[in-house]
């Protein structure tokens, strides 16, 4: 689709600035219910009773991400029969509720409870958000409006940390919890004014055989899964960071008060990434792209392993922060290329193919990060070598899928 028929579609007053803006507020829920709470773990740890080292309070975070997981294969189907918008404001629901729960709960297993069902919550502004894109653009203008989009999103890990870090300064953890709800109320009434993308000629009649169907032309198109795959690879390792980065900081380099600042800079270096893939795509195109980031992850996670294990899992903490700095930028140009190719043969049944796609990404990537976490030994050497063990299998995935499309 072009870019007039967006202009056609959207209500007066809704300016392609408002619209990436919005649609990055929108992905940026799943995010920011997530990094915000990162300060809050060793408070989290005292109110609960456990020792300085649990990693206990990390299931928070796999566990919301295994709610966002197995939920949007449930999101899709809606998104796909019934509209983007009704199906948004579903999500944004149960995801306000999660966040209200788990401020409330009196123990850590009602609020890991509590945060699955916020995990499911977020699952549809994340479906939702991609299918518009997907609804309004194709091949690589759609990577280049998910590189604006999600380099507006990523504004939100750089300022979480510390806008949680400020919260717990007047008010314990569970204030925290309450702002992202509130801060979800917000979208809720901003969204009131993005239009419904859906084209009526692509509405999925919400049958299970239909479902079916779609399901099936996804995961056996070669394209789509291959890169579905290497998406799976890649967030395990993410999701892992984000699971110990707090721990490797506080812990491992007793430097609790800068944690804030570290994540906020290594989420700026992806930002910064993904802001310059817009133009790295126009000059490159898409697929190899994807292959010369993932061979570079690759390589720069192998650069990252070799310090770690020299320095005995303890690498001096300004080298340390570079490296992985560097390492999570080339990391994220793969973001918004994996999913782009992956969603690029699923015009026609884009909420179903995005569900599938993150369900299984999600998923994935939750379980490969849960595995990775248990290795914590007191270092960053688990960190670094999991980076280079997923990131190799990703780039084996993206060639298959690659040589899939020729």
């Amino acid at each position: 689709m072009t870019d007039t028929t967006f202009r056609i579609r959207r209500p007066a007053g809704l300016h392609r600035l408002e619209f990436t803006a919005m649609l990055s507020m929108m992905m940026a829920s799943t995010a920011l219910a997530t990094d915000i709470g990162l300060p809050a773990f060793g408070a989290m740890r005292d109110e609960f009773g456990l020792p300085a080292d649990s990693t206990r309070v990390g299931a928070t975070v796999t566990v919301f991400f295994l709610g966002l997981a197995f939920a949007q294969i449930m999101y899709g189907p809606l998104a796909d029969r019934f509209g983007r918008k009704p199906t948004l404001y579903i999500g944004l629901g149960i995801y306000i509720a999660g966040s209200f729960a788990a401020a409330a709960a009196p123990t850590l297993e009602l609020v890991i409870l509590s945060r699955f069902l916020w995990g499911v919550g977020s699952a549809g502004p994340r479906v939702v958000s991609v299918s518009v894109v997907r609804d309004l653009f194709e091949g690589e203008r759609m990577a280049r409006a998910m590189s604006f989009i999600m380099a507006v999103f990523i504004l939100v890990p750089v300022l979480a940390p510390s806008v949680g870090a400020a919260v717990l300064a007047f008010g314990s953890w569970r204030v925290v919890y309450l702002v992202v709800g509130l801060w979800a109320l917000a979208i809720a009434a901003w969204t009131l004014r993005l239009p419904e993308t859906l084209d009526p000629s692509h509405r999925v009649a919400f049958e299970w055989h239909a479902i079916l169907r779609a399901v099936k032309r996804v995961v056996t198109t070669r394209s789509t899964i291959g890169y579905t795959m290497a998406m799976v690879f890649g967030f395990g390792a993410f999701v892992s960071y984000l699971s110990t980065s707090e721990l490797i900081i506080s812990e491992v380099y007793d430097k609790r008060s800068l944690f804030p600042f570290v994540f906020g800079a290594t989420a700026g270096a992806m930002g910064s990434a993904m802001l310059a893939n817009a133009w790295l795509v126009r000059r490159f195109g898409v697929a190899p792209l994807v292959r010369t980031a993932t061979m570079l992850f690759v390589i720069l996670s192998a650069g990252l392993s070799a310090l770690a294990w020299l320095s005995g899992g303890v690498p001096p903490f300004a080298v340390f922060v570079v490296a992985l700095g560097v390492t999570l930028g080339t990391y994220s140009l793969l973001l918004p290329n994996l999913n782009t190719l992956a969603m690029q043969p699923m015009g026609a049944i884009a909420g179903i193919a995005a569900a599938v796609i993150g369900t299984v990404s999600t998923t994935g990537g939750s379980v490969l990060g849960f595995f990775l976490d248990q290795a914590f030994d007191g270092t960053v050497r688990p960190l670094a070598l999991g980076f280079l063990l997923y990131g190799s299998v990703a780039l084996a995935f993206a060639l298959w899928a690659e040589r899939g499309t020729g």
